[in-house]
């Protein structure tokens, strides 16, 4: 089943093709010179009990280590033999694997990355070699103060949902995994109805769907059979959670951090995740006149005239089930409270008055240019579509996103700070040096 998407700005056409076995291909020629084939699997770290914590990120390293076809190290050597670049990544919701070629190498290297993401086969030997190089990541993870201060601060955003937990794990608990475990989750959640295989680049869009649907049917059909089963049960995990309710108050949470220069002071309100993207974008909207750039509200006030900080930012997180609205400052131990202080007057002061047309109007150039300016390559696109269909299960709205912050007004974004950003309650973190 092939269908092109109809009614888009004429940026993005890409075609959309479903194999019988519900696998998503997409697909679109674009003049560049390279073709990037980024395969989305619907899985990440949000579907792991604690048990388990840190799976799809270790499994995401023993994805390179080898099929029944491919020997460990085969993959990149003959990736790279071509000038060609690999590379993946895991998140809470999804992981992702993509290569870039040059056209003419397409046909001959995508089939290799079908199979070394399908056809996993981790081997015991590779798997206590590589459970080193992941433990040593979460050392360095835990060495890093950005990160341990996002954790504790996630930590306090979520009591309960999977997004408290870090995408790593534990040492303690990646110390005691085995081999089997993971071809278990591999052979559970590496099936044709979570992955979307997106191809983008200087081939005919026939082509590079025949190229993809082709690796795919040679993927084992005992590996289909495999997972097909086990698919409703572990699909509705994640699914069947409850949404966490607002903060009812102010939760503090204080660390000392010996390693910092400036105290850290970090602020989360629960919003709404990807699963109701149209109550998602207001939000967007006010992240980018408090924190977005040298005049918005926050940066203006509490940088560049008062002095309080030396920096602050603001981020709209959307999760596929529940996102964190989070403003992160730096700050002298001595100026905590009244930063603290000031944004909770910000927020009081975009639920009571009307923000102007000049801030919303430079949110959306900001946003119209920064889509324009990540469509430009076939990895922007890929990156893009595989997301959003992943995510969201359309691509729509990833092409009428700037039209959604457009037609974002000042009442919609006070009707979304009351909603959402109560100033008198909300998590906070605070860490001192």
């Amino acid at each position: 089943m092939t269908s092109t998407l109809r009614k888009l700005p004429r940026l993005n056409t890409p075609t959309l093709h479903q194999l019988p076995n519900g696998l998503t291909i997409i697909a679109e020629q674009m003049p560049v010179e390279a073709v990037n084939l980024n395969l989305w699997i619907k899985v990440g770290s949000a579907v792991e009990s604690d048990a388990i914590n840190g799976m799809a990120h270790f499994l995401e390293h023993m994805i390179f280590k080898g099929t029944e076809r491919l020997a460990s190290g085969e993959f990149e050597r003959r990736i790279e033999e071509r000038g060609a670049v690999t590379n993946a990544a895991t998140s809470q919701d999804y992981t992702h694997y993509y290569i870039t070629t040059a056209p003419k190498d397409f046909a001959e290297l995508a089939p290799l990355q079908i199979d070394v993401v399908s056809n996993a086969s981790i081997p015991d030997d590779a798997f206590e070699r590589e459970r080193l190089v992941v433990l040593e990541e979460i050392r360095r993870s835990e060495d890093n103060p950005q990160r341990r201060t996002f954790r504790r601060a996630m930590e306090t955003a979520f009591d309960e949902l999977p997004y408290r937990r870090a995408v790593l794990g534990p040492e303690s608990v990646i110390a005691e995994l085995k081999p089997q475990q993971m071809r278990d989750f591999h052979t559970s959640w590496y099936q044709p109805q979570s992955i979307t295989a997106v191809a983008v680049g200087n081939l005919p869009v026939e082509e590079l769907i025949a190229t993809v649907a082709e690796g795919f049917t040679k993927v084992s059909t005992d590996a289909i059979n495999r997972v097909s089963a086990h698919s409703p049960v572990q699909t509705r995990l994640i699914a069947s959670l409850p949404t966490e309710p607002p903060f009812t108050e102010i939760v503090r949470r204080e660390f000392v951090d010996e390693s910092l220069q400036q105290a850290r002071l970090v602020m989360v309100w629960r919003v709404p995740g990807m699963v109701q993207l149209d109550r998602t974008y207001g939000l967007d909207v006010l992240a980018g006149i408090l924190g977005h750039g040298r005049t918005s509200r926050l940066v203006r006030d509490l940088r560049e005239e008062r002095g309080l900080v030396s920096s602050i930012s603001v981020s709209n997180m959307s999760n596929q089930l529940q996102g964190t609205f989070y403003i992160s400052a730096k700050c002298a131990v001595e100026n905590l409270a009244e930063v603290e202080d000031a944004i909770a007057q910000h927020i009081r002061t975009v639920q009571t008055e009307l923000v102007t047309e000049s801030e919303i109007a430079r949110v959306r150039r900001r946003v119209a240019n920064k889509f324009i300016f990540s469509n430009e390559t076939p990895s922007d696109r890929t990156g893009l579509y595989g997301y959003y269909h992943s995510l969201v299960g359309d691509l729509e709205p990833a092409f009428n996103y700037p039209d959604h912050i457009q037609s974002q007004n000042a009442s919609d974004l006070m009707q979304a700070a009351k909603e959402f950003l109560s100033p008198d309650a909300y998590g906070v973190v605070v860490v001192k040096p």
